[in-house]
This record gives structure tokens, C-alpha cells and sequence, in this order.
């Protein structure tokens, strides 16, 4: 059985990228639109990792970060943004297992996988 991913992304086509790359090294996914959703999703189900968009709506993908990792420590969690780091604002808050940046590329995707799973 694959492991599951959740994605968190506001752009639909994005996260439906994601998954499909997702799905060719054989792990499930789940999309949730935005932070809160994603939570909710947390809740009901086992992910092996959650990779967020860092700039949505309602919720950052930091924050989203702060809340997964007082939660769900174990969890892997990767940031995605097609901005630097330094863009974002990132600094002295809980760090993510990983970062990708726009534009990515398969090995990349695999790279975290083979890294974090």
C-alpha cells in the first residue's frame, strides 16, 4: 500500500501537478486547499509527509508549519515557494524538513522522498 502525502496548495493545478509526480514513485495523495482544511484533513487521517505552499489564503504555509509540527511532530513537513527564503519572511520559526523551489523538477520530488521517507 503507498503512502499518503498531503498537499496543501491554493492553486488547483499546482497541487494536481504535485500529486501526479507524486503518484509515479507510488505514493498516494491528498489535496486540501489551504491550511485550515489541511488541519482538518490531519485530524481524520495518517500522512507520511505534508507539503505546503508557503503563500496562500487564510493561512501561510509557516504558519500552517508551526501548527503541524506542534501537532504532529514526526511528520515530515516541506515548504514550497516560488519566492527566496529570505522573500518569505522565514527566520526564527520551527524549520521545515525540506524546501522546494519553484520551478521543481521530478528529481527533485524524489530527492525529498528518497531524503524524508
Amino acid at each position: 500500500m503507498a503512502k499518503a502525502v498531503l498537499i496543501v496548495d491554493d492553486n488547483p493545478n499546482m497541487s494536481s501537478l504535485l500529486s501526479e509526480m507524486l503518484e509515479v514513485f507510488d505514493y498516494d495523495s491528498v489535496r486540501a486547499s489551504d491550511g485550515n482544511e489541511a488541519l482538518e484533513k490531519l485530524e481524520k487521517s495518517k500522512f507520511a509527509m505534508v507539503i505546503t505552499d508557503m503563500r496562500m489564503p487564510n493561512m501561510t504555509g509557516l504558519e500552517l508549519l508551526q501548527q503541524v509540527k506542534e501537532k504532529y511532530p514526526k511528520i515530515p513537513v516541506v515548504l514550497i515557494s516560488g519566492y527566496s527564503v529570505q522573500d518569505e519572511g522565514y527566520g526564527s520559526q520551527v524549520k521545515p524538513d525540506g524546501f522546494l523551489a519553484k520551478p521543481f523538477m521530478m528529481s527533485d520530488i524524489e530527492k525529498l522522498l528518497n531524503s524524508l521517507l
